[in-house]
């Protein structure tokens, strides 16, 4: 699991809601001059379309608004942003109303007449406040992956080449096109370069294509209101709108349906979209990231790709190369990997065996390291002893090993595996083998995925 280090909180996206002229100007020039960005609104109307339109870190709203109150905006901006942090504004008479206020949401109130220091103070809590919540969020998302950031460990100089333009793009607001069979390591490679981003403290979100139908895809990428399709019970911001500042990765997008496609481009191109359901556009900074295994320019001339998105997604392309194409990296990759596995499984292992070293040079890795990945956890877990051999390695990596058969003493994830590679071998398609399998197209290419196949 890769480290994090501590990171100063980066600038806020800023709304300030107050109907007098100077309280906006004052808090505008104190929050400016701390490098945050502002928009400035008198009225709750003014408020609710600022939100709409796009996302903000932290809103200043004063509690008398003219003849209106804010206080009924906290609920309306927390139902545009769950994350928006609240302060309220209060004069000194009303502070039992400022409890009220943050019992409907509001994370802290100022009262009136405040000093820029007072703001400075609480807005720095916010943005560290912030930055704890999306360093959780990322830590989170570690955890749940749980897997060796390993993609870095080449010999080859086509790897190292990749890994040193993306380092060199990283900076940049380019969109990035990651190229490559399936399991070479692309997801990988996209967080990194999230990582060595000035967008880092910002959020990382990830959409794979191929998982959902046109109308769910969308939904997610885009957001959705209540009530907009069958099963659309609230609102959802959709991950455009949850990346704000950050970055958006696009894993297998050649699989784009045609329908989401000019959206994605009108989005790339102004920042412009709307929730499904939804004639209010809206605006977001997010950087995109892409990846693909697929032939786009042949999709491109069989009109199951946009020509004009095609470009637009390829203004810096990055070439991954096979693992069969890098040998002298599988023994690389595989010691580092049975390190991870065995401390996971609290086994201390002395290697693999010269016989068991030779069969993963030799073996070609439809897979990549995905594939090679699953094999080491694998023979890590079923491995006795403290050297891998290579009768701990699958029948398909070490084709001399008997076949496994019904009622071997053997893992079920090792019988299923061997099932699914024998139909997906004797089929011509997909929707072929997850009609001979039980399953739907969509759990068969998880499965495919998650196995290395």
């Amino acid at each position: 699991m890769n480290k994090r280090t501590y990171q100063k909180p980066g600038p806020l996206n800023i709304l300030v809601v107050d109907d007098e002229a100077n309280i906006r100007k004052t808090l505008a020039v104190c929050l400016e001059t701390r490098g945050h960005r502002v928009t400035a609104v008198g009225s709750p109307k003014d408020g609710q379309e600022a939100a709409a339109l796009q996302v903000f870190d932290l809103a200043f709203v004063d509690l008398r608004l003219g003849t209106e109150s804010g206080m009924d905006l906290i609920s309306v901006l927390l139902s545009a942003c769950p994350w928006l942090k609240i302060v309220v504004i209060t004069a000194y008479a009303s502070i039992d109303t400022a409890v009220e206020a943050i019992r409907r949401g509001a994370a802290d109130y100022i009262p009136k007449p405040f000093k820029p220091d007072q703001v400075a103070l609480v807005t720095e809590r916010i943005a560290t406040l912030h930055a704890m919540e999306q360093r959780i969020s990322g830590l989170q998302e570690d955890l749940e992956r749980v897997h060796p950031e390993i993609l870095f460990q080449s010999n080859h100089p086509g790897m190292q080449r990749a890994i040193e333009l993306a380092r060199q793009v990283a900076p940049s607001e380019a969109v990035v096109m990651l190229r490559g069979p399936s399991g070479t390591g692309k997801s990988v490679l996209a967080r990194a370069i999230h990582g060595w981003s000035q967008r880092t403290s910002k959020p990382l979100g990830i959409i794979s294509c191929p998982t959902l139908n046109p109308e769910l895809l969308e939904s997610e990428l885009f957001g959705h209101v209540k009530g907009a399709f069958t099963g659309a019970l609230r609102d959802n911001p959709g991950r455009v709108a949850a990346c704000e500042g950050g970055t958006l990765f696009l894993d297998e997008i050649g699989d784009l349906p045609l329908s989401i496609q000019p959206k994605l481009l009108r989005f790339i191109q102004d920042r412009d979209y709307e929730r499904v359901g939804d004639q209010h556009t809206r605006k977001a900074d997010v950087r995109i990231l892409a990846a693909t295994n697929a032939d786009l320019e042949k999709a491109v001339k069989d009109s199951r790709f946009r020509e004009d998105l095609y470009y637009r997604l390829n203004v810096i392309q990055i070439e991954i190369p096979p693992l069969r194409e890098r040998p002298d990296d599988t023994e690389l990759l595989a010691v580092t990997m049975l390190g991870f596995f065995g401390a996971q499984n609290h086994k201390a292992f002395r290697g693999l065996s010269d016989d068991a070293l030779r069969a993963l040079r030799d073996y070609s890795w439809p897979g990549n390291i995905r594939e090679l990945r699953n094999v080491i956890e694998r023979a890590a877990i079923l491995c006795p002893g403290d050297v891998i051999g290579i009768e701990n390695l699958p029948e398909s990596i070490s084709p001399h090993r008997p076949p496994i058969q019904l009622g071997d003493r053997v893992p079920l994830s090792m019988v299923e595996e061997n099932h699914i590679r024998r139909v997906l071998a004797t089929t011509k398609s997909l929707q072929e083998a997850a009609e001979i399998l039980g399953i739907d197209q969509a759990t068969l290419w998880r499965k495919r995925k998650h196995l290395g196949i």
